[in-house]
C-alpha cells in the first residue's frame, strides 16, 4: 500500500521511524508502505521533525503494546507535534534471543534490548537468570552485540535483525504472550479525510473544567449517544496537581450526528478540545467482536 494524500494522490519518498534498520518499527513501515523508504531516527521527536521539515512524508510511531502497555512519553508528544494522525497499524511481535557465533544459553549472562522488548520477555529473562540492560532500540542492540563479539551478551530483537547483523538465534518466540502486538500511529502534515459513514477512529485530547464530577458528566454524552471509547488516559498539566488533560480514542467520526451530540455534552465540562486526527480503523481492532 502506497501513501496517499488527502486527495487520494499516491506519493513517494520516505517514512520516518524511531529505531534502527531491522527494528519492529522498520518492518511496520515496510509492511504498511512498501513503496516508501524507511528513514531511521534516534528518537520519536526526530521522526516527527523529519515530517515537519519535509524529509519524510509520514512517521510511524509506536504507541502501545498488548503485553507491556503504553510506550512512555509518546502521548505527551502527540499534542505538540503539529502533525495529524492519519492511520493506525497493528504489528505482531515475535522476539528472538540473538548472539554471536559460539554463544549459547550457557554462555549468555546479560541481555540487551529496548525497555519494551525486555518487558515483553520477563518470564524468559527470569527463567534463564539473565541481567536485563536497557538499550535505545532492539535492532540497535543487535548491531552493538555483533560489533562487540562477546559470547556472554545477547540481544532481544527480530529474526530479521539477526540476519541483518549476522547473529545467531539461540531461542525464538520468547515473548511472554503469543498475542504480543504493537500498535503504531501513522502521522502526516495533512489530516486524513475518511467519510463519516466509514469505520474510523478519532483521537483527541481535552482538558476538564475544575468542577465536581466533570469527567463523569463530560463522558456521559458518549454513553447516551452509543459512542464507544476505546482509550482514556489522564495527564497532569502545568507542573501542578490541579488540572488534568485526557487523551481519548473514540470509534466514530466527529461529523456523525451521534458524535456531534456527544461533543456538545463534552464542551459543557471541558475548556479545551484538541483533535489529533480522524482516520480509518485497522481491521485488527475488530477481531473477536
Amino acid at each position: 500500500m502506497a501513501a496517499k494524500t488527502r486527495t487520494g494522490k499516491t506519493i513517494g519518498g520516505q517514512i520516518a521511524f524511531q529505531g534502527d534498520i531491522g527494528s519492529y518499527s522498520y518492518h511496520a513501515c515496510g509492511m504498511r508502505f512498501p513503496k516508501l523508504k524507511p528513514l531511521p531516527c534516534t528518537t520519536f521527536e526526530d521522526a516527527i521533525n523529519a515530517v515537519h521539515v519535509g524529509k519524510a512524508q509520514l512517521a510511524m510511531i509506536a504507541v502501545d503494546n498488548s503485553v507491556a502497555g503504553r510506550v512512555a512519553d509518546v502521548h505527551h508528544l502527540l499534542p505538540g507535534s503539529g502533525l495529524k494522525i492519519v492511520g493506525e497499524h497493528y504489528q505482531p511481535i515475535h522476539h528472538h534471543l540473538l548472539a554471536v557465533k559460539g554463544a549459547s544459553l550457557k554462555t549468555i549472562k546479560r541481555v540487551e534490548s529496548h525497555i519494551h522488548a525486555l518487558s515483553q520477555c520477563r518470564k524468559f529473562i527470569r527463567k534463564h537468570k539473565l541481567k536485563a540492560v536497557v538499550a535505545l532500540d532492539t535492532a540497535g542492540a543487535a548491531r552493538d552485540i555483533a560489533a562487540r563479539n562477546d559470547v556472554s551478551v545477547a540481544a532481544i530483537a527480530s529474526a530479521a535483525a539477526g540476519k541483518i547483523y549476522g547473529l545467531t538465534s539461540l531461542a525464538m518466540n520468547i515473548e511472554d504472550e503469543q498475542h504480543n502486538t504493537t500498535r503504531f500511529l501513522i502521522m502526516a502534515r495533512e489530516a486524513a479525510a475518511p467519510k463519516p459513514s466509514a469505520r474510523c477512529v478519532t483521537s483527541m485530547i481535552f482538558r476538564l473544567k475544575s468542577v465536581p464530577a466533570a469527567l463523569y458528566k463530560a463522558l456521559g454524552g458518549f454513553a447516551t449517544n452509543g459512542i464507544n471509547l476505546t482509550k482514556l488516559e489522564s495527564y497532569l498539566i502545568g507542573g501542578f496537581f490541579k488540572k488534568a488533560e485526557f487523551y481519548v480514542e473514540v470509534e466514530g467520526h466527529p461529523d456523525a450526528p451521534a458524535f456531534k451530540n456527544a461533543l456538545r455534552d463534552l464542551a459543557l465540562y471541558s475548556d479545551r478540545v484538541n483533535f489529533l486526527g480522524t482516520y480509518p480503523a485497522d481491521k485488527f481492532r475488530f477481531r473477536g467482536r
